[in-house]
């Protein structure tokens, strides 16, 4: 998750509106006049405008949250890894400043195999790490030709990925700016040609291999680097994590390169902890745009966009009934709570609803964090005497991910409405590198699980039944790679894909507020019309991860929007 969503805050909100929310996070009162409402900012108040942001629920952050659900354990309840913050975000903020402190990863990936060990030896595992030596020696074991090339993978995809970083850092080409109005315009409208002309220049000689990998089955481009099932099982996972579709589907390929294009204390591609929990970015977040004068409230949970006379916004209306004005709101929610709940339909055409009824927010995730009172003992990597922490239990633990076969099996399990027999399970213990999430010698799990459906068999709602039923069936297969992690259990939190959405107001349960397929992405994510983050609203705009650059990329969005709503804001 992930991200998104793994990565990110699966979300992002001058007002800012964000379907969360405790009471004020400000030392002031909710003021009924502001120069922005973020629905869901320290952007936009550093640029000079009075902002609040409003979140529904009682605590800040909207899915990178930190919740105490059992007691003593503390829980990363939706989002659990960091990479995707974008650096100059992390640094123009000063989130180190504001308390933000991350505990990094080395090894990153751990795959255990459930066959059985030769001669009394554990099984056979795959750890993945920053010490290329070690990682191949480790990739080794099942292919020395696939240990010889995995540098030159790795080489491959950085240069892919770090040439569509300018991309991410800018909204999409302004195609209206370029096609219409006048001559003054268009020229004006040519600056934003430059962030893609720097990625094709930067791509070079390589633009025909992104071609191919955003739009082809991942497993074509692994399966002509590699011959070992279990590296191309482990890589593949990051084409699908999160996504409802499978490694031998097309697209599948970008899937994998928006999960390694990120970065952390300048370490490319590299995940890690929040001290914490991932509300600990939210908080520094929070804690930089409220020492630049912004205001937060929790507990504020938004009806609607008011809509004045001219038909442009002028605030919104809380569910209490207070009314808050400002000269222009940011959306943080998913474009489908947006523009189908918060914003008066008459205000909008009848065939861009109909447009916004087809973004696509299938999930196939289902999230359970786990309180154990003890350390989970792989066999493919047995506890020291001691009991202390190994390092391939601070990484990604990739359960039933041995081969493709098994992962493709979960997948059509789930497109035919039933939860997975065999499901995919990326299990991370972020308590081994971080003190402060459990009581000594406990530790809290997150199971990120693949593939389950919104509804079951199409039709039918999950019922408590059904969710202690999944859960099992995840337990029981951590229990096949760590006998007696099923004892270990203290406590749980289950969230199905309708759960999801239900908490965190993710429609569908998607974490990345919206499919991260190729026809959602970049000048048409979410919508053509309103890929400048601007709605058909005057006032109105989108700040979250259903805009470019997508989920999971942190605070992006809110940037890109940000520098729009700046330059439109001395013309209002």
């Amino acid at each position: 998750m992930a991200a998104a969503v793994r990565a990110g805050l699966w979300h992002r909100g001058v007002i800012s509106v964000t379907r969360r929310g405790s009471h004020s996070h400000s030392n002031t009162a909710l003021k009924p006049q502001y120069d922005a409402i973020i629905i869901g900012a320290a952007y936009l108040q550093k640029g000079g405008l009075k902002t609040a942001v409003l979140e529904r629920r009682h605590v800040l952050g909207g899915a990178a949250v930190s919740e105490e659900i059992i007691p003593g354990f503390l829980f990363s309840r939706a989002s659990y890894l960091l990479s995707l913050l974008r650096p100059h975000i992390y640094q123009d903020l000063e989130l180190k400043k504001h308390g933000l402190k991350v505990y990094m990863r080395d090894p990153y990936s751990f795959t255990p195999m459930l066959e059985d060990g030769v001669r009394g030896r554990p099984p056979p595992s795959l750890t993945l790490g920053a010490d290329l030596a070690k990682t191949q020696k480790e990739i080794g074991k099942f292919s020395e030709k696939d240990a010889k090339v995995y540098p030159e993978f790795l080489s491959y995809l950085e240069r892919l990925g770090c040439a569509i970083h300018p991309l991410l850092d800018a909204p999409p080409v302004d195609i209206p700016g370029l096609t219409q109005g006048s001559l003054r315009k268009k020229i004006s409208a040519l600056r934003s040609l430059k962030p893609l002309v720097k990625s094709g220049l930067q791509l070079g000689k390589n633009i025909p291999d992104f071609y191919e990998l955003v739009t082809a089955p991942v497993m074509k481009v692994l399966n002509r680097w590699f011959e070992s099932e279990p590296l191309r099982a482990t890589l593949a996972t990051d084409s699908v994590i999160g996504a409802n579709t499978s490694p031998n589907n097309p697209g599948s390929g970008y899937v994998l390169l928006h999960h390694v294009m990120g970065e952390l204390e300048k370490e490319k591609g590299a995940w890690g902890y929040v001290e914490g929990g991932m509300g600990g970015v939210s908080q520094s977040i929070a804690r930089s745009a409220q020492s630049l004068g912004g205001d937060i409230f929790t507990n504020r949970d938004v009806e609607k966009v008011l809509i004045g006379q001219d038909g442009s916004a002028k605030g919104v209306v809380l569910t209490d009934g207070t009314e808050v004005h400002s000269k222009v709101v940011l959306s943080n929610s998913t474009p489908y709570i947006t523009f189908k709940q918060l914003t008066p339909q008459d205000a909008l055409s009848e065939a861009f609803i109909t447009a916004v009824d087809q973004i696509d927010y299938t999930s196939p995730v289902t999230k359970i964090n786990v309180a154990v009172d003890k350390l989970p003992n792989f066999l493919a990597a047995p506890n020291s005497a001691d009991g202390k922490p190994g390092p391939h239990h601070q990484c990604s633990i990739h359960l039933n991910c041995e081969s493709v076969e098994v992962l493709e099996e979960a997948y059509r399990e789930g497109q035919q409405g039933r939860p997975s027999s065999r499901p995919m399970i990326e299990m991370t213990i972020p308590s081994v590198l971080d003190p402060t999430l459990a009581p000594p010698g406990c530790h809290v799990v997150s199971l990120f699980i693949q593939f389950t459906p919104y509804l079951l068999e199409g039709r039918r709602a999950w019922t408590d039944e059904d969710r202690e039923r999944f859960a099992d069936t995840a337990f029981d297969w951590v229990e096949r790679y760590a006998p007696g992690f099923k004892k270990s259990i203290v406590g749980k939190d289950i969230l199905t894909p309708a759960d999801l959405e239900r908490v965190f107001s993710l429609t569908g349960g998607n974490i990345f507020h919206g499919s991260m397929s190729l026809d959602q992405l970049y000048l048409a994510r979410p919508l053509p019309s309103v890929a400048d983050y601007r709605s058909p609203v005057k006032g109105l705009y989108l700040c979250g991860s259903g805009s470019h650059p997508g989920g999971g990329v942190m605070g992006a969005a809110g940037w890109n929007s940000a520098l729009k709503v700046l330059a439109d804001f001395k013309r209002l």
